[in-house]
């Protein structure tokens, strides 16, 4: 499937990001959010939605999905900003707002293609994650109650810090 959007051209089928005709390199990764947010545009995609599909639920750091979201930003031309077609939601999540054509593979011709209907279900929706073996923890970000901004990132490490730390322990998802 290609979904054509402003001047790019995000073809899921070949893996590939291009602006008109130039290919945009892109992490493996920052495709497939961008591929994530794309296929969810009709909603905001929460942090933990996109970790459990790019990631497939392993425990990463809000910075490492942070990254990511910074990559497919530049890759479009867009900036955190502007905002013009990946916006961030404070405390919710991430969408994307630009529009989006549907073009089926194979079809060369840039012609409009119909839109997906929200009330169908999907063919392309990936199946619900089974549920894992282990147990799975979550970390929430410590807030800095000195109110001392030099000071924030020292709850933001011991917030790290207990990630790294639990992702070496193989009993937890």
């Amino acid at each position: 499937m290609q979904f054509l959007f402003a001047d790019h051209v995000l073809d899921t089928e070949r893996r590939e990001l291009r602006r008109g005709a130039e290919l945009i390199a892109v992490e493996p990764q920052v495709l497939d959010v961008l591929v994530h947010l794309v296929q969810n545009r009709d909603r905001v995609v929460s942090n933990d939605d996109l970790i459990a599909s790019v990631w497939g639920g392993r425990v990463v750091s809000d910075a490492s999905l942070t990254s990511r979201i910074y990559a497919a930003r530049k890759a479009l031309g867009d900036d955190g900003q502007r905002q013009i077609l990946i916006r961030t939601i404070a405390r919710r999540g991430h969408r994307f707002i630009g529009a989006v054509r549907l073009q089926p593979e194979g079809n060369e011709l840039a012609a409009p293609a119909a839109e997906l209907r929200l009330d169908e279900p999907n063919e392309e929706s990936e199946p619900a994650l089974p549920l894992p073996d282990r147990p799975a923890i979550a970390v929430l970000p410590f807030v800095n109650m000195s109110g001392d901004p030099d000071q924030e990132y020292f709850s933001d490490g011991i917030t790290e810090d207990i990630i790294t730390a639990l992702s070496k322990l193989r009993w937890f998802s």
